[in-house]
């Protein structure tokens, strides 16, 4: 086998080890896919201006997020059904993740559940919740995460319905038979059926509450302490409201181009969402993310970290574990070097001087000394 050098490769891999079923769902987008392609795309009009003749012999990536000090900006995504990509799933991940002294997000619709993932050890996890018609169900799940050392919740705040992924209606998409949403288990909601075009589709239209509104990010802040990133946030408008609603954080997000398409590329969105923030809350960015030049182009637009999915879910199809610490190393390594052609020794140094992008207004010309 050919060493894998980036992180793209994967993708390849997965496609080849994979069921079709699986594979698709993990790797398509909403519809026409534009805002997938987007994603990607976008990161490609921002350029650098690179600052020379620092010393760059000491580079630290390390950061602080909500009060956890972590080795670099790049975190972990929640992706669902992981253990369609490979027998491990979750445990893998949460593994490599703390290996890499860096944050897990788990889902809600995790193949295993929160306490199985806190028995793989110590590690920095967040939880990303769905809220549930029962409202019950979504109380004791936060309770569990909670019991289970979980140290934030990411509510979801796209999907009031599930997008429309073609995809997943073709192959009628149903959760393998030997799998099951494991912190549902024993709810009896933790089993999807076959339906006539997606089996999550249907599954989310019969079980995920429509009504979801402000209101019930206040309630969330009445069972439990844990803070509250709001994820799925494009506008300064929904930022504005996040933050008068008591959010610790807001997660730029288009939920992998897979809810609305033709919503811009995060990376588009997020200078309008860290204006509208004031650093009264750190903005954190997913969707898109491949090279540790996407990480920097992220925290120069005043990102304060950007969470991977995709390339987790391929790399562990893939290799497994090992995979997903491949991965993060690579983004890790790709970043130091960056930074450090970049001119900056520290997260606090990459500034917004370090990128140029298209609506910049041209900067003004020196007048030469004659």
């Amino acid at each position: 086998m050919v060493e894998v050098t980036n992180v793209t490769e994967y993708q390849a891999i997965a496609k080849e080890k994979l069921p079709k079923m699986a594979y698709d769902y993990y790797a398509s987008g909403a519809e026409d896919q534009w805002t997938l392609a987007e994603n990607r795309n976008a990161f490609s009009r921002i350029l650098f201006r690179p600052r020379i003749l620092i010393d760059v012999s000491k580079i630290d990536m390390t950061t602080t997020i909500l009060g956890f000090k972590i080795s670099m900006p790049i975190m972990i995504a929640p992706t669902a059904f992981q253990k369609m990509a490979h027998p491990e799933g979750e445990y893998a991940t949460a593994r490599a993740a703390s290996s890499a002294g860096t944050i897990m997000t788990l889902s809600s619709w995790a193949t295993s559940s929160v306490e199985e993932v806190a028995s793989t050890g110590p590690g920095i996890r967040f939880f990303q919740l769905y809220v549930y018609k029962d409202r019950n169900v979504v109380a004791q799940l936060v309770r569990r995460a909670e019991r289970a050392g979980f140290k934030a919740i990411a509510l979801t705040v796209d999907t009031p319905r599930l997008g429309r992924r073609e995809a997943d209606i073709k192959n009628r998409f149903v959760l393998p038979p030997f799998l099951t949403l494991k912190n549902f288990e024993g709810l009896d909601l933790g089993s999807m059926d076959k339906a006539e075009d997606s089996g999550l589709a249907s599954y989310v239209a019969g079980q995920i509450d429509r009504t979801l509104s402000w209101k019930d990010v206040k309630w969330l802040q009445t069972i439990t302490s844990l803070p509250i990133l709001v994820k799925g946030v494009l506008t300064a408008e929904d930022t504005r409201i996040a933050i008068q609603n008591g959010a610790s954080g807001i997660i730029v997000s288009n939920h992998g181009a897979r809810q609305l398409d033709y919503v811009p590329s995060t990376i588009m969105a997020l200078e309008e969402v860290v204006k509208a923030a004031q650093g009264r809350v750190p903005v954190f960015l997913d969707g898109g993310v491949r090279r540790g030049t996407d990480v920097f182009k992220a925290l120069a637009l005043g990102a304060s970290g950007i969470f991977i999915g995709r390339p987790v879910v391929f790399s562990l199809a893939a290799e497994g574990e090992a995979g997903v610490r491949k991965v993060l190393q690579m983004l890790k390594d790709e970043f130091e070097l960056t930074m450090a052609l970049s001119g900056c020794r520290s997260l606090s140094e990459i500034t917004r001087n370090h990128i140029v992008t298209e609506w910049d207004a041209p900067k003004p010309l020196i007048a030469p000394r004659l």
